[in-house]
């Protein structure tokens, strides 16, 4: 098949849905199929030039600062809509989603949607707050009208399916867990010495254990939750420092928050890291802690116990069938002290317990699996598509 993956965000980004399309380009096309990628341009986007690859002009988000917006000119029109695909797939419901579109209704084709963003989650950052109830509605049925105009919709979660069904969505709809390279991310592949290193680059204790965050500083991804609780935490584990790796809009303002709880010298922002070199990252930490519930799947969970870690995360529906109290992570309720009390559990003898076993419980998430499903949607797609 001729493939056109159609995204706002592609390596080297590093998010989930960047992480996702990434994944499926590679492996759908070790499976002999064609595949394009059509993405804006965003820092370093120079040195993963590839000729299926295709970066489009773009200009950072209004919105998102940390994001870039693509500009669709005519000649990267006329390059996309010369390639005759057999299926679209689109990843955004914006710019590069309605781009896809376009390029799907030219040639005629069958056209897939992965539902990555539960967006009412994101209305903040156009609303600031006012006004938000409305805004949230508009994006439920915004979200509706985009996943119903769609030959199958992909959803990572029976999560996202519920909640798109609730939206009225009644288009067709695969739940399709992202895949990722499991034996990447083994605990075997880094040694101590190499943990130390890594810890050394990014300028963090040898000595003390690690509580690791990876992914976006976002409102979204209650990074203030984890911020506060922390204080307490060392009340009871001294021998502990939180470092998060990533980047985003509230990096500054969790900077200013770990100042003012007093925590600031137990407390490390890494920065953003190369995509390729993330599982040296999470080598480095002992318990990965994450209290967002904006997530339509978390792959950093998934990639989290494929490295050993013991995962310590606020419950959310798309944790079911991957965090399992007490077997294969902690699970906390939404309350601080809740999440603190699974923060003292991991960092005890539970957590090694469960740190010791946890990559075993990643491993239904494999690369492999996750393209063939796809590439089964994309075959129902065509065929429906073909019936009208």
């Amino acid at each position: 098949m001729k493939i056109g993956l159609f995204t706002d965000t592609f390596y080297p980004e590093i998010n989930g849905v960047a992480t996702s399309c990434l994944t499926l380009e590679r492996e759908l096309t070790k499976r002999g199929h064609e595949v394009h990628v059509f993405a804006p341009k965003c820092k370093g986007w120079e040195d993963n030039q590839r000729e299926n690859i295709h970066y489009l002009t773009s200009k950072p988000f209004v919105a998102l600062k940390d994001r870039n917006i693509a500009i669709p000119t005519p000649n990267i029109s006329q390059e996309a809509t010369s390639i005759d695909f057999d299926v679209v797939h689109t990843n955004s419901e914006f710019v590069m989603g309605y781009f896809g579109r376009y390029v799907a209704d030219t040639l005629g084709c069958a056209i897939v949607h992965t539902y990555h963003t539960i967006w009412e989650d994101y209305t903040y950052y156009l609303t600031h707050g006012v006004a938000d109830d409305t805004v949230r509605r508009i994006t439920r049925k915004y979200s509706q009208w985009w996943c119903n105009r769609v030959d199958r919709v992909i959803t990572p979660t029976e999560k996202t399916l519920d909640l798109l069904r609730q939206y009225g969505v009644d288009a067709p709809i695969d739940v399709i867990p992202s895949g990722m390279d499991i034996a990447r991310f083994s605990p075997e592949r880094h040694d101590h010495q190499e943990r130390m290193d890594a810890r050394r680059e990014c300028g963090l204790p040898e000595d003390k254990r690690l509580l690791l965050n990876i992914g976006r500083i976002a409102r979204e991804k209650n990074l203030d939750q984890i911020m506060r609780v922390f204080p307490k935490l060392l009340e009871v584990c001294p021998d502990v420092h939180f470092a998060i790796v990533g980047e985003g809009p509230l990096r500054e303002d969790l900077r200013r928050m770990a100042e003012e709880l007093g925590v600031s010298d137990s407390v490390t922002l890494v920065g953003p890291k190369p995509w390729e070199k993330i599982d040296r990252y999470y080598a480095m930490g002992d318990v990965f802690c994450s209290a967002s519930h904006s997530e339509t799947q978390g792959l950093t969970y998934v990639e989290a116990m494929a490295s050993g870690l013991c995962v310590c995360a606020v419950n959310d529906p798309c944790l079911d069938g991957v965090v399992e109290d007490g077997v294969s992570g902690i699970l906390a309720g939404d309350s601080d002290e809740s999440l603190l009390a699974a923060l003292i559990r991991a960092f005890g003898e539970e957590g090694k317990r469960i740190a010791k076993t946890a990559a075993q419980y990643a491993a239904p998430f494999s690369t492999e699996g996750f393209a063939e499903k796809v590439e089964a949607c994309y075959l129902k797609a065509i065929e429906a598509h073909k019936r009208g």
